[in-house]
Formats: C-alpha cells, sequence, structure tokens
C-alpha cells in the first residue's frame, strides 16, 4: 500500500477508509437485484432504450420481467 493511502486513511480515523465488515445480508439482496438487471439487458429493446414513450419502455420491461419470472425458454442463455 502507497504511503499516501496509509496517510489519508489514518487520518480519517474511524470514519474513513474501508468498511470493517462486510453485512452478508445486504450484500445477497444486492446481488440478486444487479443479476436481474444484467438478465433484463439480454433484450436489446431495454439495453438500447429503442422505445420512444415511457409507457412503451415500462411495458417492455414489464413483459420481459413477467417471461423471466415464467422461465420462458428463450430467457435460458
Amino acid at each position: 500500500m502507497r504511503s499516501d493511502q496509509v496517510r489519508n486513511r489514518g487520518r480519517h480515523g474511524s470514519r474513513g477508509g474501508r468498511p470493517p465488515v462486510l453485512d452478508k445480508q445486504v450484500h445477497r439482496h444486492r446481488n440478486v437485484v444487479e443479476r436481474c438487471f444484467k438478465r433484463l439487458k439480454r433484450w436489446r429493446g431495454i439495453a438500447t432504450r429503442y422505445d420512444k414513450t415511457a409507457q412503451s419502455y415500462q411495458t417492455a420491461v414489464t413483459l420481459a420481467s413477467l417471461l423471466m419470472w415464467a422461465g420462458h425458454p428463450d430467457d435460458k442463455f
């Protein structure tokens, strides 16, 4: 570790630097949400935002989510 990093972390004391522990429950829920977004982005229309209106974009996201939830075969890459 570089000396300036050590100095800056020491200067911040207990409120600076890396968190002392990892909250596993928060990390697990965040991981689920990130994986869901990754699966949604497999749908090209959603990833590139082809739709002109917010309503049609929301409809596309809802349709893709329902197909993912139902286990549609096109979602299995």
